[in-house]
């Protein structure tokens, strides 16, 4: 406990510091009047505002990781609050988690909260004709899925107004070929998300739906981080590059899976300057 508690105490110290020139609007309702709302509970969002926000800043919806069953917004306070200091109108949405929800409906709600942002991003000093997207591990699968496969926002019947992703060490890119790969037995944390479908599988997987119509994607891997992230972004790599011959891919050397969101406590990362170089165009 004596080791834990400065830790945590350092990130909340970083945090708080980080609030000065910016205004949180917390705990705000994107699931009230979904189509479906049937399908899940009521999930909120968090959005972090630059002070001087005259409507026409750039806007980043950030989606949580955590194997898709853990993890919420809050514990990302921090990364709105800095991304914020730096102009960008920033959203921390959290989403239905598994067992209790699978793979489509996490899909559906993140969607829905692109879409609510677009609706109502104005208000808060976001322009709502510059929403990009963004998650790390199982958020960065969610981001480009929604970003990539029409499914989401045709159930919605809205038009897809996400104008790039930022994927941070995204797992799940092929979920159909690593889940073939690992051979989980039935009812395995995996399968309570993706389900023991093949089908499934596929439909869930961003690989199988990239196309030359795509909004650009930034993408970020650690060259240390798990094994099944490394091959399953290498074998998207491949086909990506196929469509967009020089993407926007970088591997940064030495970086674990955790330290790959960890690393943007530090504000003066140099990923911040390849998000903010990637949104600007």
């Amino acid at each position: 406990m004596k080791i834990i508690l400065p830790a945590f105490l350092f990130v909340f110290i970083l945090s708080s510091c980080s609030l000065k020139g910016v205004i949180k609007h917390q705990d705000i309702s994107y699931t009230n009047n979904i189509d479906h709302g049937d399908q899940f509970p009521n999930r909120q969002l968090n959005i972090f505002t630059p002070k001087k926000s005259d409507g026409k800043s750039d806007v980043l919806i950030f989606i949580h990781g955590g194997s898709w069953n853990s993890g919420k917004k809050e514990i990302y306070n921090f990364l709105g609050n800095r991304f914020a200091r730096k102009g960008i109108v920033t959203v921390i949405i959290d989403y239905p988690l598994s067992p209790e929800y699978q793979v489509h409906q996490m899909a559906l709600a993140s969607a829905q909260a692109v879409k609510w942002t677009h609706q109502n991003i104005s208000e808060y000093g976001g322009d709502p004709e510059k929403i990009f997207v963004s998650g790390h591990s199982a958020g960065g699968h969610l981001a480009s899925l929604i970003t990539v496969r029409d499914e989401y926002f045709d159930t919605l019947q809205y038009n897809n107004p996400i104008r790039g992703a930022v994927l941070i060490d995204a797992a799940g890119l092929d979920m159909k070929w690593f889940l073939e790969q690992m051979n989980y037995e039935p009812g395995t944390a995996y399968l309570e998300t993706f389900t023991d479908s093949p089908e499934v599988w596929k439909d869930a997987s961003p690989i199988y739906f990239l196309d030359e119509k795509d909004p650009p994607l930034l993408i970020l891997m650690g060259d240390k981080t798990l094994p099944g992230i490394k091959l399953t972004t290498e074998r998207f790599m491949e086909k990506y590059t196929e469509i967009v011959p020089e993407p926007d891919f970088y591997i940064q050397k030495g970086k674990k899976h955790k330290p790959m969101i960890v690393q943007f406590i530090n504000t003066r990362n140099k990923v911040y300057d390849w998000i903010l170089e990637f949104m600007s165009q």
